[in-house]
């Protein structure tokens, strides 16, 4: 008898057969985590595509963009990973182009995505902020689903927990077995587990209820590039929170501080900043 390879015990959920690979195509093996990001990218184009159309814009100019974000947003979710796994690949740079064995990191994309945003608003003379908050709700749909990504490679989870959500992986399928949960294995019919955070479940939650608040606010928004805003604290926020429960991240030099947590943060406090500046701003020009 298989064992589950993930179980969501006190949910009464189980999952047997998770495998990275979703089918193949010539010999060639096409991955869930691929197929769940091109998804990603398909819904992130068309909700934008909606907005645009109802807010009076161009939506070929989304369909532009979306075309050169989709390039710059892999190498740089690449490059963010590579930075800050540098020991890893420094001896063997060819690798870094191998990002079919993983290593991709989501705000390298985000940074790379915004400075793509930034550079076709300037060329085709178009709105930057109008932009980012048409895009916006078009990125958090494409974090939702591919976070999923995670759950088909067994990878991004947290430490251990007992919570409600606690989610165990089988041992023999998981790639990865931190330190800190060695000794944490738990036995279910004969076979080891360790039971984890389901981290990648936090975030896709975290992200969907951001989109329905940001998408139920777009209309009473009162300044261009307050939706924009609006996500990067919110991102900001449940990012922070969520990479202090993962045991795997990418860590600041030898300062032991987590990469995508200090940037979560420092957008939460930047974008705040700048929502309370703009804020005050528009309340005194009304007196």
């Amino acid at each position: 008898m298989n064992q589950p390879d993930i179980i969501f015990s006190k949910l009464g959920l189980e999952f047997t057969r998770i495998e990275p690979v979703a089918f193949e195509v010539f010999g060639v093996a096409i991955y869930w985590y691929a197929l769940l990001i091109c998804m990603g990218f398909i819904g992130g184009l068309l909700i934008p595509m909606a907005i645009a159309k109802k807010t009076g814009q161009n939506t070929e100019d989304y369909v532009d963009f979306f075309m050169y974000a989709l390039i710059a947003a892999i190498i740089g979710a690449r490059l963010y990973y590579v930075a800050f796994e540098w020991d890893s690949y420094k001896n063997d740079l060819i690798s870094i182009l191998n990002i079919r064995e993983g290593g991709l990191a989501i705000y390298g994309g985000v940074i790379a995505g915004i400075l793509t945003l930034y550079v076709f608003a300037r060329i085709k003379k178009l709105d930057f902020r109008v932009m980012c908050d048409t895009a916006a709700p078009g990125l958090i749909f494409g974090q939702i689903i591919g976070r999923f990504g995670n759950f088909m490679n067994m990878e991004a989870f947290g430490g251990h927990t007992d919570n409600i959500f606690a989610m165990s992986l089988n041992v023999a399928k998981t790639k990865y077995i931190p330190d800190v949960l060695v000794d944490k294995m738990i036995t279910i019919n004969g076979a080891e587990y360790i039971q984890v955070h389901p981290t990648f479940f936090y975030e896709s939650m975290w992200n969907l209820v951001l989109l329905i608040l940001i998408l139920l606010y777009f209309k009473h928004r009162k300044y261009k590039g307050e939706i924009a805003l609006l996500y990067l604290f919110g991102y900001g926020l449940g990012r922070a929170w969520i990479e202090g429960l993962r045991t795997d991240q990418l860590i600041i030099g030898n300062t032991g501080i987590p990469a995508s947590q200090a940037l979560a943060i420092l957008l939460v406090i930047g974008s705040l900043g700048i929502m309370v500046y703009t804020r005050i701003k528009l309340s005194r020009s009304l007196k």
